[in-house]
């Protein structure tokens, strides 16, 4: 008998701290990040992100707090873009071989094309891309 009472005892301590859990991570879940990975010939959208690729692109994008974020890529191209606060835009595009990232902060917008260089303006801003060798910060 005292075996059993232990069991049930546990298992409605357990259960209570699963609601207790579930109630105070509600609220965080409103604000948790979005992402938008898209494997080869697939798309992925959110309300604030996207990524799309072609049959041999591997795709990323992740916003949070207010940012938008795109990704498109094929021809061996694997961009992934984040952007995190208010106002941060990142615009990715991968069209020759290579990885490319870009993580932009609150009011920063970057934009990688895989042609040109990749250009940053606004807030905190980073870009690498393999595809032209090249990056930026602000």
């Amino acid at each position: 008998m005292r075996k059993t009472t232990r069991v049930v005892g546990g298992f409605v301590i357990a259960a209570a701290g699963a609601v207790g859990v579930s109630l105070a991570a509600s609220p965080a879940a409103e604000a948790a990040p979005q992402v938008c990975p898209a494997l080869p010939g697939q798309t992925s959208t959110m309300p604030n992100c996207s990524a799309s690729s072609g049959s041999t692109g591997l795709t990323l994008a992740i916003t949070d707090n207010g940012g938008t974020a795109t990704a498109t890529g094929d021809n061996d191209a694997g961009p992934a873009a984040i952007a995190v606060g208010k106002g941060a835009t990142v615009t990715m595009n991968g069209v020759k071989p290579g990885r490319a990232i870009a993580i932009a902060g609150p009011g920063a917008t970057v934009t990688v094309d895989g042609k040109n260089g990749p250009t940053c303006s606004g807030g905190p801003a980073f870009a690498g891309d393999f595809q032209t060798l090249k990056g930026c910060r602000s």
